[in-house]
């Protein structure tokens, strides 16, 4: 076929290796931290307690999208015990994203809000005391006298003409990639693959913010030492990602930081954002103490990183014997206030929409949208797992209108090795019919004899 490629010879299964001495597939192997854990010797951020520590809480914005008037502090620094009282101007550095070690930019999102707020509960001034309660009633004094502004929730009213402007680094509500609104892909011609199609389906599907709610809650203790340096004991998912990013917030060189970590209570990407460190390691400065930041459960649901909402559109075309001809994909990623990770979930949802499916003529265009909702980043696949649901539901949906048997459906339109995919890379190695008919047979799927006669590395018919 046209969209088809020289295929792969030197190609090969597992199946069909010799016998290997594997001593980690196919074998039980004990978790490296397993004895700990269930001994209790493992040790979490939260066991670690040095003396003087202090507590930092934070006050957040009770609006979803607003002008600062006025931010009074006076109250807080009078509550006993506070030590500190923490504003953007106390950040070396306030403004940031996350991706810049990546190339990603512009920086977006304040450590600590200036000027205005683009999300309910935001952070805006960072109390440090004693105690966790003093910190607490700090954080309650705090007065800030506010402007309301018009929010938008709607991903796709955020991009309509005249929708107010969330996040005015970016000057839209969306994020530009390469020059473009949106994530783009293309391949081939759409419009003929739609007009050469017998059937053409098209639906919409739509999920939620999903919280990753870790039984132990976002946190760090920072502790200073003697040498100037900061040692940072911390819940992150990433520790040189979170030491790079809280060096250039802080104007600090990176071997003035070093992080302990490596033991998580639960993440599931939720642990990835840089959020606590930077201005833990700010009040530590400031007082030369250790100080303690960590999440609350009210915090950790509304504020911390939720897996992106996501509005997707497919438009298939089929012909009658179940070929598909022609995929359009207009997805809608709600990145929240601030870009975070979202830009590069969306790019990879982009990327997997067209599915494990050789489809000769694709159209993709996927946008990162910024909303006045709490900022949205990683979680479990994200940028897939959603895009999954939906195209995997288109599948089965197609099939039915078409009275094909689903998983025929599918092994009729599977990659094979020399197909060439959406982003124009050749496909090799697949095996995925192998697992599909593998999968039918161990669930008692019946398969006619052409279908179970099929071959990833055989060539597809004309």
């Amino acid at each position: 076929m046209a969209y088809r490629q020289t295929p792969v010879d030197d190609g090969y299964f597992a199946a069909e290796r010799g016998p290997a001495d594997f001593s980690v597939i196919g074998s039980v192997v004990q978790r490296a931290d397993a004895r700990g854990h269930v001994t209790g010797r493992t040790e979490f951020f939260e066991d670690v307690r040095p003396p003087r520590m202090l507590h930092l809480k934070m006050h957040r914005s009770a609006r979803h999208h607003a002008r600062l008037v006025r931010v009074e502090t006076e109250a807080a620094r009078r509550v006993p015990g506070v030590v500190a009282v923490l504003t953007h101007e106390d950040i070396p550095n306030n403004l940031y994203t996350p991706l810049k070690l990546i190339g990603v930019t512009p920086d977006d999102e304040p450590i600590l809000a200036e000027r205005k707020v683009r999300y309910l509960g935001e952070p805006i001034v960072a109390v440090v005391a004693e105690t966790e309660a003093a910190a607490l009633a700090g954080a309650a004094a705090v007065e800030v006298s506010y402007a309301n502004l018009p929010p938008v929730f709607d991903v796709e009213e955020a991009l309509q003409k005249g929708a107010p402007i969330v996040n005015e680094y970016h000057g839209n509500n969306y994020f530009t990639y390469e020059g473009h609104h949106c994530r783009r892909v293309r391949l081939g011609d759409v419009a003929a693959g739609f007009a050469a199609a017998d059937h053409v389906f098209e639906w919409r599907y739509q999920s939620s913010p999903i919280e990753q709610a870790p039984v132990e809650t976002t946190g760090c203790v920072v502790i200073p030492q003697p040498d100037g340096r900061l040692r940072i004991h911390s819940d992150t998912q990433a520790c040189f990602f979170t030491l790079d990013n809280t060096a250039l917030i802080l104007g600090a060189d990176f071997n003035k930081l070093r992080i302990v970590g490596g033991t998580v209570g639960g993440g599931f990407g939720g642990k990835v954002d840089v959020v606590v460190e930077p201005v833990a390691c700010v009040a530590a400065m400031v007082t030369n103490r250790p100080v303690k930041f960590v999440y609350g459960r009210h915090e950790e649901m509304q504020v911390s990183s939720p897996r992106a909402a996501e509005r997707i559109y497919i438009k298939d075309g089929v012909t009658g014997d179940g070929q598909l001809v022609a995929r359009q994909v207009t997805a809608y990623v709600d990145a929240g206030a601030y870009s975070r990770h979202t830009p590069y979930g969306t790019t990879k949802a982009a990327a997997h929409f067209p599915g494990p499916y050789t489809i000769p003529n694709v159209w993709i265009d996927c946008h990162c949208v910024f909303t006045n909702r709490t900022p949205s980043s990683a979680m479990r696949g994200f940028g897939v797992t959603i895009g999954d649901f939906a195209i995997e539901s288109q599948m089965d949906r197609v099939a039915r209108e078409l009275a094909i048997d689903p998983l025929e459906f599918r092994l009729r339109n599977a990659y094979r090795d020399g197909d060439l995919k959406a982003h124009r890379k050749v496909a090799e190695g697949t095996a995925l019919i192998e697992v599909m008919q593998k999968a039918a047979e161990l669930v008692g799927h019946e398969l006619s004899d052409s279908y179970r006669a099929m071959s990833s590395m055989e060539g597809r018919d004309d």
